[in-house]
């Protein structure tokens, strides 16, 4: 029988793992360094001080067959179809589904891996916790939507905390003029100072230093900007990109080797005009949805559907009683047409939920 491994346990790979188990004529297997789900999209609460509920992957799994590997994985050799693991056996595969994410670039600038706090896994979302809660100044480094949503979880949660956020461009350069408006004040109301056009060169232990020598000062630093994948696929000889994200053609297989998969943060997915998919969960569920669809065609001698993809909207929390929902084309760029304040803020959880529902009933329908 043909077995399938699925690498890494985000959102991606656990709903192809959980929907290859239930509609591809093969043993599946899932491999994860953690026997735990991690809602990543939340961690901005966990670093509030919020509770989160865990979610065991052996539960999310029950009754479909897939078996749990809770190990970490050290390498992949695609020409004996193997994947190395740090304390079990190796594995062999017939065909690979390679999703292990992505996590927070702490490398590029100088002093971030020794001084800043991130919110991309769970272990640091609970260490920026325990340093919340001593109080002071933040500093929040970038403007996307992590460092958005970061700033604002803090600052709405904590208002006794100095909260500032730094950004290389303009605040909310991807919204529509509404959406940017909004979000300022939103902004404003939380006592959260923003600094656009701001390049942070360093950080250290009592704040950042900014590329023309200024120092800002801070009691922690929270650093949002860049992500880095694992090395993997490189080292493995797969096909990648400059920033080793593995090349896939419309159907998520690998350019270079046709019986592996990508998708995800670690896979570069392209729309049928040639953009790029964004990370988030609104792309890398459909995509893990499709993967699953085009094996099972191919196990069945039928060529596949290529993966077709559209945007809908931009989900932001500002906090858990405001929040800020972009329309968008198609092509992500933003519509005039916003939805904001508690009904936006009740729209994103009812997504945050839904992309949970999906891990249990990987078969619903993912157009967030």
């Amino acid at each position: 029988m043909t077995h399938i491994v699925v690498l890494g346990a985000g959102y991606s790979g656990q709903v192809a793992a959980n929907l290859a188990a239930r509609r591809a004529d093969a043993k599946v297997t899932l491999v994860n360094d953690r026997d735990r789900f991690v809602e990543r999209v939340r961690l901005h609460q966990l670093a509030a001080g919020q509770e989160l509920r865990e979610r065991s992957l052996a539960d999310l799994l029950r009754g479909t067959g897939a078996s749990l590997v809770v190990d970490r994985v050290t390498g992949i050799d695609p020409g004996a179809h193997t994947v190395e693991l740090a304390a079990g056996e190796p594995l062999h595969y017939d065909t690979l589904i390679y999703a292990l994410g992505s996590r927070a670039d702490l490398e590029s600038v100088p002093g971030v891996a020794e001084h800043a706090f991130t919110v991309a896994g769970a272990e640091h979302a609970a260490r920026l916790r325990e340093r919340v809660a001593a109080g002071g100044t933040a500093v929040v480094v970038g403007g996307g939507l992590t460092g958005i949503e970061a700033a604002t979880e803090l600052a709405e949660s904590h208002p006794e905390l100095k909260v500032r956020l730094l950004t290389g461009d303009v605040l909310g350069s991807r919204l529509s003029e509404r959406g940017r408006r909004y979000l300022r004040r939103s902004f404003g109301r939380l006592g959260i100072e923003i600094r656009d056009e701001t390049r942070v060169a360093s950080v250290r232990a009592d704040g950042v230093l900014l590329a023309g020598g200024e120092h800002v000062a801070a009691d922690f630093v929270v650093w949002t900007t860049g992500f880095t994948v694992p090395p993997l696929a490189r080292e493995g000889g797969l096909a990648v990109d400059p920033a080793g994200r593995m090349i896939v053609d419309d159907t998520m297989r690998s350019v270079s080797h046709p019986d592996v998969y990508g998708i995800g943060d670690a896979a570069a997915v392209r729309r049928a005009d040639g953009q790029e998919l964004r990370m988030a969960c609104a792309t890398g569920l459909p995509a893990a949805q499709a993967t699953v669809r085009a094996i099972t065609a191919r196990l069945a001698g039928r060529e596949p559907t290529p993966f077709r993809f559209r945007y809908v909207n931009q989900c932001i929390s500002l906090g858990r009683r405001d929040g800020l929902i972009q329309f968008v084309r198609g092509d992500d760029s933003p519509r005039e047409a916003v939805l904001t304040g508690r009904f936006a803020a009740l729209y994103k959880e009812i997504i945050v939920r839904g992309a949970l529902q999906v891990q249990r009933h990987p078969g619903l329908p993912t157009s967030f």
